[in-house]
């Protein structure tokens, strides 16, 4: 906990000066456009709060906050659908299952936490389009809610089991993997933004290139072998290994959820651009690393 609440505060400290840097910039330079890391800057304060809750106080509030995460994500990226009022009815069958995701995780029923949504909800989702009888866009709706249902509800989830599989070492297993994704996120960013110069995808994020996610990669790794000692039981090798997998599986989901966005909003280029600025924007990351890192970590050791 000690070394939990020191990161935190070395995080908030950060935070503060990063936030007070762009003010004075964005002043200074105002004939460049820094409103991009502006929303960054506000949304890590927000998610900032949130994972303070997840970390320094006990697992039902972690649960409970993480929940409230999960909520938010979904209703976000419901709002990109392009929707029918046959479809109102899947949606609130999705909302319904987030309580009943993380009352598994609750009563330590990892064996229905890893299948519910996966397998029931993907059984029972179509449902409510069959109930309405509805055909028209039948299989865009139901494919597009579970593709939701498996980013912002049950890889998010993985969030709070962790503090439930292991409650000694949870909490510094989450602010761990949470610094390292949002920390790959900036760099590739920032990196980007300066002298990135090839494109992975232009048309989906114009802000990913490869030359971001090299300076990413080999942050990411560093900072996972310098930090690993103080917040998780990792050996070296892990810890090592660690800052690897996060930073290859947060740029692939980054990566992945920009194309998906784009796809959905296809000649909507003002609720796009809105979306930059939503918390959606900053959780794609983690919907990738967390079931990755915590199922890896869950297979090569016991304290899982």
């Amino acid at each position: 906990m000690n070394s939990s609440l020191f990161t935190l505060l070395l995080i908030t400290g950060g935070l503060s000066v990063i936030h007070l840097i762009y003010l004075a910039v964005s002043r200074l330079q105002k004939d460049k456009d820094y409103t991009g890391i502006g929303f960054r800057i506000k949304t890590w304060w927000g998610m900032l709060f949130i994972f303070c809750l997840a970390t320094l106080f006990n697992a039902v509030v972690s649960l409970l906050s993480l929940m409230v995460l999960c909520f938010f994500s979904l209703k976000e990226y419901f709002s990109m659908i392009r929707t029918r009022k046959a479809d109102r009815r899947l949606f609130l069958w999705a909302y319904l299952a987030i309580p009943l995701q993380f009352y598994w995780i609750y009563i330590e029923w990892y064996g229905m936490f890893i299948v519910f949504i996966p397998v029931y909800v993907f059984l029972l989702l179509p449902l409510p389009r069959l109930l309405n009888k509805g055909t028209l866009g039948f299989l865009r709706s139901v494919s597009s809610t579970q593709w939701g249902m498996m980013l912002m509800v049950f890889g998010l989830s993985h969030l709070a089991y962790f503090q439930f599989a292991t409650p000694e070492y949870g909490a510094g297993l989450v602010l761990f993997l949470v610094v390292l994704t949002q920390l790959n996120d900036v760099v590739h960013y920032l990196a980007s933004l300066y002298f990135g110069k090839h494109k992975v995808v232009p048309t989906a994020n114009p802000h990913l290139t490869w030359e971001g996610f090299v300076c990413g990669f080999v942050v990411t790794t560093a900072v996972s072998y310098l930090i690993y000692p103080y917040l998780t039981p990792l050996t070296p090798l892990f810890g090592l290994l660690s800052g690897v997998l996060i930073s290859l599986s947060g740029y692939f989901g980054s990566l992945t959820v920009s194309v998906l966005k784009r796809d959905l909003l296809i000649g909507d280029d003002d609720k796009f651009a809105a979306l930059q600025k939503s918390y959606l924007s900053r959780v794609d990351s983690l919907a990738y690393t967390s079931p990755i890192f915590f199922h890896v970590i869950r297979y090569f050791f016991d304290f899982m």
